[in-house]
């Protein structure tokens, strides 16, 4: 049985076997570091009983004084556990922070286009793509130009306290 628990520092030296992957951003260290600082409790990893990484999710509050939501910076499954609902899991933790702690109106992601499996994954979740990012992805020297051109779909999901005073309001 694997363990969800908060993403802690020491972490980034076990997270290796879940980075590695060609649908993963890797950031620099002062960039988790800041997360974990900033934002813990929109910071998880799932754990199996060995102690190996199957996966983590980072986020953030954005916005200013009552206009706050979530984000997702990052969620990442190592490919040996995934189809195992473990990116839900953590998606729904982090879904409930952003709408109990913070009163997040929704929260919004971004997703390579072209990653078929998350989208419809999201899709499942009742998120839904609002808009287009050109080259949102990009890799310096890489394809034409020197970036890659990856485009991204930015997904939101509505909080169910937004969805609620929405319904209200259309009555």
């Amino acid at each position: 049985m694997s363990v969800l628990r908060p993403f802690e520092a020491t972490d980034m030296f076990k997270f290796n076997n879940v980075n590695l992957d060609i649908w993963t951003e890797t950031y620099n260290i002062g960039f988790y570091l800041h997360y974990l600082s900033r934002w813990p409790d929109l910071c998880c990893v799932q754990e199996a009983p060995s102690g190996r990484m199957m996966g983590y999710v980072i986020g953030k509050a954005e916005g200013q004084a009552t206009e706050w939501h979530g984000h997702v910076t990052a969620i990442t499954v190592a490919p040996e556990y995934r189809r195992l609902s473990l990116a839900r899991k953590m998606m729904s933790l982090l879904e409930l922070v952003s709408d109990e702690t913070y009163r997040g109106f929704f929260v919004d992601l971004y997703v390579r286009c072209n990653n078929f499996i998350a989208i419809e994954m999201y899709e499942g979740m009742g998120y839904s793509v609002y808009r287009r990012v050109r080259e949102y992805y990009g890799n310096l020297g890489v394809g034409k130009g020197g970036r890659d051109e990856e485009d991204a779909f930015g997904m939101w999901l509505v909080s169910k306290e937004s969805f609620k005073q929405l319904t209200i309001a259309l009555l």
